[in-house]
């Protein structure tokens, strides 16, 4: 389960048996919630936030930091999906030290 992104404390990742749509969890202190990246001729059309079955959603803040991160670095997402699920490479992890405004 590769690690994309920490961001004060909030881990971005993906699950290794991961399925279509693109999507990414997030994952603070127990808390878990999952962001889908829908796509449509190329060009990132939405990003939806849903809740994961049976487990607590994240809290309030971190809800809001996993959307604002997400939102901010979809592209970057979408080409690390490809590169590991598509192409078969390693992701780094990268550490997020300054908020996203």
């Amino acid at each position: 389960m590769p690690a994309l992104y920490e961001y004060f404390g909030l881990i971005v990742l993906f699950y290794s048996n991961a399925h279509e749509p693109i999507h990414v969890h997030g994952k603070y202190q127990g808390a878990e919630s999952k962001a889908e990246i829908l796509i449509e001729d190329g060009k990132i059309i939405e990003i939806r936030i849903i809740a994961v079955r049976g487990r607590r959603q994240l809290p309030p803040k971190q809800l809001t930091d996993f959307q604002v991160l997400v939102e901010h670095y979809a592209e970057k997402i979408v080409d690390k999906w490809i590169a590991y699920f598509v192409l078969h490479k390693q992701v780094t992890s990268e550490r997020i030290s300054r908020w996203i405004r």
